[in-house]
């Protein structure tokens, strides 16, 4: 395989390179940020890029920003996220166009360089490589995003407003319906929510939190 590693770690970077090379394949390039990532590329394109979420200067998703740019402007490449993170906004979108070619693993779960390099070329063929713990939150925002959906348009402004931290007295005063009718609507996003009730959990609390991660 031709290899593009994108990594700021220096001992990371340079081990990864030298432990691929002695097994046979070509590192062309192990860069620490995008710029160098997408020079890399457009000097020879890879079988396979090897992207950290966190890459300089911000250290929080340009390597995820840059994975999902190569996917779409070098579609013949392989994308494969190593993290300690998991990033599922973007994940989602990185596997918007199909899962063909397309790996997330975390550094933490790799035990085994075989296993790796078994994950490498089955991204680099156009097959999927994804850490178990990256497929359950992406099912799990799935889920939320379904319940979302889930409510009218009265029970969203009602959650917007319980976002915001409002009582059920001052949300009827707002939207100027009853304070019966509000409880009618905490309700219903309570069991659209599936938030049973519970003397451990608040429910509002969740209700708001799954609101806010969509």
């Amino acid at each position: 395989m031709r290899i593009v590693i994108a990594e700021d770690s220096a001992i990371l970077r340079e081990g990864l390179a030298q432990l691929l090379a002695v097994r046979g394949h070509e590192v062309l390039a192990a860069v620490t940020d995008v710029p160098a990532l997408f020079e890399a590329v457009l000097k020879e394109p890879p079988d396979v890029a090897i992207v950290d979420i966190r890459l300089p200067p911000s250290h929080t998703d340009e390597g995820l920003r840059a994975a999902v740019r190569l996917r779409r402007e070098f579609p013949g490449t392989g994308v494969l996220i190593f993290s300690q993170y998991v990033e599922t906004a973007f994940v989602a979108e990185l596997l918007a166009g199909g899962s063909e070619g397309v790996g997330y693993l975390l550094k933490e779960r790799v035990v085994q360089l075989d296993d790796f390099v078994d994950a490498l070329h089955r991204v680099a063929a156009g097959g999927t490589a994804l850490d178990p713990d990256v497929i359950t939150q992406l099912f799990g925002r799935s889920r939320h995003r379904e319940q979302v959906a889930e409510l009218t348009p009265r029970e969203r402004e009602v959650l917007e407003l319980m976002a915001q931290g409002r009582s059920n007295t001052a949300i009827a005063a707002a939207i100027r319906v009853s304070e019966r009718a509000v409880e009618k609507h905490v309700t219903n996003i309570f069991t659209k929510f599936r938030l049973p009730p519970s003397d451990a959990d608040h429910r509002r609390v969740l209700a708001v939190i799954r609101y806010l991660q969509n």
